[in-house]
């Protein structure tokens, strides 16, 4: 017998500061107890933001002026099917309470692990710790070269990029990333190296990329849960492959048509939304895509844009 999905709209609160909102659900209902996202069930025929913005102002006593999809989770529970459609929340009006008596908190976003949260929302804590914009670096004719682009990138906002170099020897390659590792740790920045796993653990990095042939060959997940993994997809077999092994987030290309691979047959849209939504973890859309696409890429189930010069 067929179970009935429901259909919960939840929101990402974040406030100026950058503050991420959460409250503790009540002891009698279902994952009583454990900390969440705010919303609750579509009614009906509703529109997922409509109820979106209903529920939020039922619950916390907001008024949404502006928010954008974040990502949907497709969820079996023993008792129940849910998808929650995550949206981020990024303006609104009033003063956050809980209107129902439940405990809220405004928490720093990488503090969110420190709270107990039912399984099903483990994604969205990811979602919410990741920015909307995943460097990956160019060539560079020099260290110097590089550090110059990449604290400039830094200074814009950036705070997660891919030291992504083939052109270096891995010598080379090694010189560089103990030069960049601490450059975006002056930032709050994660610099994730598009290495051997063992490199990225001798030099203590942030997190590793894996490439999909890399991918392909992991048994396990290659670094603990305090390190980033991300990983290139581009087809069901390497979606399945990052999702066995629990990876933080992919990145899935090609999005549109590239001049550096042009022989590569793009997804298109409809195609990169039908893997988004096999996904149960963030992703981001590469190939072709600039900081304009980044309105497309929201409403066809990415995080964001990853991008080698489309960010600046």
């Amino acid at each position: 017998m067929n179970q009935k999905v429901v259909h919960v709209a939840a929101g990402v609160i974040t406030d100026a500061a950058g503050l991420v909102l959460i409250a503790r659900r009540p002891a009698h209902v279902h994952q009583g107890g454990l900390w969440e996202f705010p919303g609750g069930k579509l009614e009906g025929n509703e529109d997922v933001k409509v109820a979106l913005k209903r529920e939020l102002h039922e619950e916390i006593g907001i008024t949404v002026q502006h928010a954008h999809p974040l990502i949907r989770i497709h969820y079996a529970y023993p008792d129940k099917q849910v998808l929650l459609d995550v949206w981020k929340v990024t303006s609104f009006t009033g003063e956050a309470h809980g209107r129902e008596g439940q405990p809220i908190q405004w928490i720093q976003a990488d503090e969110l692990n420190q709270y107990d949260f039912p399984y099903a929302n483990k994604p969205i804590i990811k979602a919410a710790q990741l920015p909307d914009k995943y460097m990956i670096t160019s060539e560079y004719d020099s260290l110097e070269e590089a550090s110059s682009h990449i604290q400039q990138r830094l200074d814009s906002g950036i705070r997660l990029i891919q030291f992504r170099a083939k052109y270096l020897s891995d010598d080379e390659y090694v010189l560089w990333a103990k030069n960049l590792i601490p450059l975006c740790r002056n930032y709050h920045a994660s610099l994730l190296l598009n290495s051997s796993v063992e490199l990225a653990v001798s030099l203590n990095a942030e997190g590793i990329h894996l490439s999909a042939s890399r991918l392909l060959s992991c048994q396990q997940r290659p670094l603990d849960k305090t390190h980033w993994v991300s990983a290139s997809v581009h087809n069901e077999t390497e979606l399945e492959q990052a999702l066995r092994i629990d990876v933080d987030f992919i990145v899935i290309s090609p999005v549109l048509k590239t001049k550096t691979h042009p022989e590569a047959t793009p997804l298109g849209w409809d195609k990169f939304y039908e893997l988004t939504e096999q996904a149960t973890c963030p992703v981001y859309a590469l190939g072709g895509l600039s900081v304009d696409n980044l309105g497309e890429a929201f409403k066809y189930g990415a995080q964001g844009i990853a991008a080698i010069r489309g960010l600046t």
